[in-house]
């Protein structure tokens, strides 16, 4: 999925205009590596879609408010990002693992 923030949106993090692709859906917001690298959480409403389509080997689910989560399978685990902001040396090689190999499909 490629996103585009919109322009006139300000947030620190992010460039108005950039596109981005989204890594990963959890409760319906987007998560994407932002302009230092790192994998934040943005509500979609700030965004353009560009591409909507979500790669085949993600996993997704719906939950009990009809919210969507859709993740790679390495990356759908509940805590995952916990243990990747607490540096587990683990979790952060597996992290950027899937990022290279989905970032590389993106591109």
């Amino acid at each position: 999925m490629k996103v585009r923030l919109k322009d006139g949106e300000g947030h620190q993090y992010l460039s108005s205009g950039r596109e981005y692709y989204v890594i990963g859906i959890e409760a319906d917001d987007f998560r994407i590596l932002d302009d230092f690298g790192q994998p934040a959480l943005y509500a979609p409403e700030i965004f353009e879609v560009i591409d909507a389509g979500l790669p085949g080997d993600w996993r997704v689910e719906v939950g009990g408010d009809g919210e969507r989560y859709a993740y790679p399978e390495e990356l759908n685990r509940i805590g995952f990002f916990e243990d990747f902001f607490d540096r587990d040396p683990d979790t952060v090689r597996v992290f950027w693992q899937v990022m290279n190999r989905q970032l590389s499909k993106a591109a």
